[in-house]
């Protein structure tokens, strides 16, 4: 990557596009501080990661950040309820509140019926979902996403994108949003390209 530059505002949400190999994922990860960068900086509210040990940088993903995949990544041995409750369960909360707190995010996602079920008795979309609930529930300051709807087909990525984004407008978490669906990038409040490791600022979506 070169010549990256990228800020986000609290309840902002910005795409990136751009071929496979692009650099759009790495640049994601680099962000979230999974992955060091050789040169720059990545700053989280006015501090370096390079100023951070690394069970600070961890205490950060797992307090401060939250993530979506493109296949859910939900845990096979929990419930529903359970796996949406994990980010406030590995914080450190208490499991009953924690359960509480993840019933309310299900709610409000529309699948709150499914708190009891397993993984592999729900639909891919509904898999989704649950997986955004459990990015959101610790209300994070940012959350990273990496194609997060790409497993989906239309009308359940549309459904869930939009439902996803409501969400983190209102509690004022940010979106970092990496996707080859212009489309889906077509939701953000600002819309970048990486080609080559160059990111470049399209605009605001209109």
């Amino acid at each position: 990557m070169r010549d990256a530059h990228l800020s986000l505002a609290r309840g902002e949400v910005v795409a990136i596009t751009g071929a496979s190999g692009s650099g759009k994922s790495s640049l994601l990860y680099c962000l979230a501080g999974v992955l060091p960068v050789a040169r720059g900086q990545v700053r989280f509210e006015g501090r370096a990661f390079g100023d951070l040990g690394d069970e600070e940088i961890s205490t950060l993903r797992r307090e401060r950040f939250g993530f979506v995949f493109q296949y859910g990544e939900l845990l096979p041995e929990l419930t529903i309820e359970e796996n949406t409750a994990l980010p406030l369960r590995l914080a450190g909360v208490r499991k009953r509140p924690a359960l509480k707190a993840a019933a309310e995010v299900l709610d409000r996602l529309g699948i709150a019926e499914l708190r009891e079920r397993r993984p592999s008795q729900v639909s891919g979309g509904q898999s989704q979902r649950v997986a955004v609930a459990r990015a959101l529930v610790h209300r994070p300051a940012v959350v990273f996403a990496d194609e997060p709807t790409g497993s989906l087909d239309s009308a359940n990525a549309d459904a869930v994108l939009k439902e996803f984004l409501s969400l983190a407008r209102s509690q004022g978490t940010a979106v970092l949003l990496v996707t080859h669906d212009q489309t889906v990038a077509a939701q953000a409040d600002r819309r970048c390209t990486m080609a080559d490791g160059v990111l470049t600022l399209k605009g605001a979506a209109e």
